[in-house]
C-alpha cells in the first residue's frame, strides 16, 4: 500500500502575509525587512512642517506645481533663472501661502551645492525635489537637424534638462535618507517615451536619460523610505504653445485624442500625488499625462 502523502509545509511569505491580515506578524516568517504600514495612520512628520523644491518654477508647469504644492500646505522652494520667479513667488505668498524664490542657474553646479546647503540649514529637512528646469533652444522656431548640431548645442541642453536633475538628486539624496523619507519627481517628456517631430536630438536624449536615471536612483535609494518616479507631460498650455495661428493650434488639439491641451495645475496634481504619503509603494515609474497622445 502506497505511503499516503504528506501536506507540504505552507511558505514563510504565505504565513507572513496571512498573520499580517490578521493583525500579526510571525517573528520566524522569513521576511525580516519587510515592514506592513497601515493606511491611514498620521505621517511622522506634519505636511506643514515638510520642504518641497521646484526648479523652473517662474512660470508655466513649474509654477504649476510650485502653487499646488504650497496649497497642499508645503513650505516651497521655487527656484528658477529667470528673476520672474520673485513676483511668482510674492504673488502667492500674499495669498498666505509659504513660497521662497532662489533665482539661480541650475547648471551651475557650485551655486546649486550653496543652495541644497542652505535649505538644509534654515530647515533641517528636504522632503520633496522635484525637477522640473528645462529648455529646449530651437532654430527660427524649428528643431535643429543633428547633423547641423554643434556640440555646444548639445551640451546645453543636456547640461541644463539632465545633469542639473543629477547633481541635485545626489546633494539631496542624503538630506532625504537622515529622515528615512523623500520624494524624488523628475519632469521627462513624451519626447522621453517616443518620437516627437518637433523635439531635437538634444531633448528627446536629455528627457530618455531623465527615465533611466531615475530607475537607477528609485533603485538604490528604495530602502531609505526614498521614492523617485518621473512624470512625461505631452502639449500643457504654455506662452509656447499658444503661439502660431488658429489652424495651427486647431491642428495640434486634433492630434490629441482627448480634443484638447493640459494645464501647468494638471500636471501639479500628479505631483502632489507623488509628493505624498500614499505614493509610497509607487517608485521607478513614468506617468504619463499627455490627454492620450501616447499610450503604452
Amino acid at each position: 500500500m502506497a505511503a499516503q502523502e504528506q501536506p507540504k509545509p505552507i511558505p514563510a511569505h504565505c504565513a507572513a502575509i496571512a498573520a499580517a491580515r490578521a493583525g500579526g506578524f510571525p517573528a520566524d516568517a522569513g521576511w525580516h525587512g519587510l515592514t506592513f504600514i497601515q493606511r491611514g495612520e498620521k505621517s511622522v512628520t506634519d505636511i506643514k512642517e515638510r520642504v518641497a523644491a521646484v526648479t523652473g518654477a517662474g512660470g508655466g508647469i513649474g509654477l504649476g506645481i510650485a502653487e499646488r504644492l504650497a496649497r497642499a500646505g508645503y513650505q516651497v522652494i521655487a527656484i528658477d533663472r529667470d528673476g520672474k520667479v520673485n513676483e511668482a513667488a510674492a504673488a502667492l505668498r500674499a495669498e498666505g501661502l509659504k513660497v521662497q524664490a532662489v533665482v539661480l542657474d541650475v547648471a551651475d553646479e557650485a551655486a546649486v551645492r550653496k543652495m541644497v546647503a542652505y535649505i538644509d540649514a534654515q530647515h533641517g529637512r528636504f522632503d520633496v525635489l522635484v525637477n522640473n528646469a528645462g529648455i529646449h533652444p530651437k532654430v527660427n522656431g524649428e528643431r535643429n537637424s543633428f547633423m547641423k548640431m554643434t556640440t555646444a548645442q548639445w551640451n546645453e541642453v543636456i547640461g541644463v534638462n539632465l545633469t542639473s536633475a543629477f547633481v541635485l538628486c545626489r546633494e539631496v539624496a542624503p538630506l532625504m535618507k537622515r529622515h528615512r523619507w523623500g520624494r524624488i519627481i523628475n519632469m521627462s517628456s513624451r519626447a522621453g517615451r517616443t518620437l516627437v517631430d518637433t523635439a531635437g536630438i538634444h531633448y528627446a536624449a536629455a528627457k530618455a536619460g531623465m527615465i533611466g536615471m531615475t530607475r537607477v536612483i528609485a533603485a538604490e535609494v528604495a530602502a531609505d523610505g526614498i521614492t523617485a518616479n518621473c512624470i512625461a507631460p505631452g502639449r500643457i498650455v504654455s506662452p509656447m504653445t499658444d503661439q502660431g495661428s488658429a489652424e495651427q493650434r486647431a491642428m495640434l488639439v486634433g492630434r490629441i485624442p482627448v480634443g484638447r491641451i493640459g494645464t501647468p495645475d494638471e500636471i501639479g496634481h500628479v505631483v502632489q500625488f507623488l509628493a505624498s504619503e500614499d505614493s509610497g509603494y509607487l517608485t521607478g515609474t513614468v506617468i504619463d499625462v499627455n490627454g492620450g497622445t501616447f499610450m503604452c
